[in-house]
């Protein structure tokens, strides 16, 4: 028998992309991009990101990044101020093709894991205070793919509202993975590429800017455009759209109000809107 949580999630992750690549954008011009960790060791991250998790690497140096289906994972160099624990966004998540053979590979790396309730999830622990939430899926189309971002939110209603008016996102809910004994259901929105989670928390959490996960990103369709759609809704950037030199990348960063730094990012990787 599968579990309950199984039938919820598979329509989404077989809809999802099938290599290395970006999910096509919603209609509000939007899809999931990038997670961005400032890390002390970038050998150590490459080492987790590509050996352990399976990932591409496509740049190197002191900022890499590496591939997986439905996100990049950007490395930058640095002295994080704090692990994710304890900021808004408290951990991401993604789904694996081959749970017994992933939690193998841990094993041999001699990585710390965090069961949970479901013998099917594990959270893994990699450098820097990350902790990746993992979970199996037989029907998966791809070795390992992007599943989620986990905000722990002191206003639920508040923050899952504002993610549905200014990226598009489409409310709904999702069972808890982790909940066997108790289940619950968990206020979701959903992005192309990715589902954003928001679990409640007893007290409003430190912003994300500094820390391991230091933003997240979302590719959009013409920045510009959706800058001034920002700016009718009332929403300060903290960096305005900006060419990257010698590139066709445009960039421009807001926070939320709950302290989610994001990067907003118009790149020819970017795929056509639906």
């Amino acid at each position: 028998m599968k579990p309950v949580w199984y039938g919820a999630f598979t329509c989404l992750l077989l809809a999802g992309p099938l290599s290395a690549q970006l999910a096509p954008q919603n209609a509000s011009g939007v899809t999931m991009g990038h997670i961005h960790l400032t890390v002390k060791d970038i050998d150590a991250q490459k080492k987790f990101w590509i050996d352990v998790m399976g990932g591409k690497l496509v740049k190197d140096g002191p900022a890499g990044t590496v591939e997986f289906p439905g996100v990049d994972i950007m490395l930058r160099q640095g002295q994080p101020t704090a692990p994710p624990d304890g900021s808004i966004v408290n951990h991401f998540g993604f789904v694996v093709k081959d749970m017994p053979a992933t939690v193998a590979k841990w094993k041999a790396a001699g990585l710390e894991m965090e069961a949970t309730e479901n013998p099917n999830e594990l959270f893994v622990h990699g450098p820097d205070g990350i902790r990746l939430e993992v979970y199996g899926i037989p029907d998966l189309r791809v070795p390992v793919q992007m599943n989620h971002i986990h905000y722990y939110a002191y206003d639920i209603p508040g923050i899952k509202a504002w993610y549905v008016k200014v990226f598009g996102a489409i409310p709904g809910q999702r069972p808890c993975v982790a909940c066997i004994s108790k289940p619950r259901m968990i206020e979701t929105g959903d992005l192309p590429g990715v589902n954003l989670s928001f679990s409640g928390a007893d007290k409003p959490q430190e912003p994300t800017k500094g820390r391991a996960i230091d933003h997240i990103g979302f590719e959009v369709k013409n920045l510009d455009a959706f800058a001034k759609k920002l700016e009718a809704q009332g929403i300060k950037l903290d960096q305005p759209v900006r060419q990257i030199p010698n590139t066709k990348t445009k960039i421009a960063f807001l926070t939320d109000p709950w302290g989610t730094y994001i990067e907003l990012t118009e790149s020819p990787r970017a795929p056509k809107a639906n």
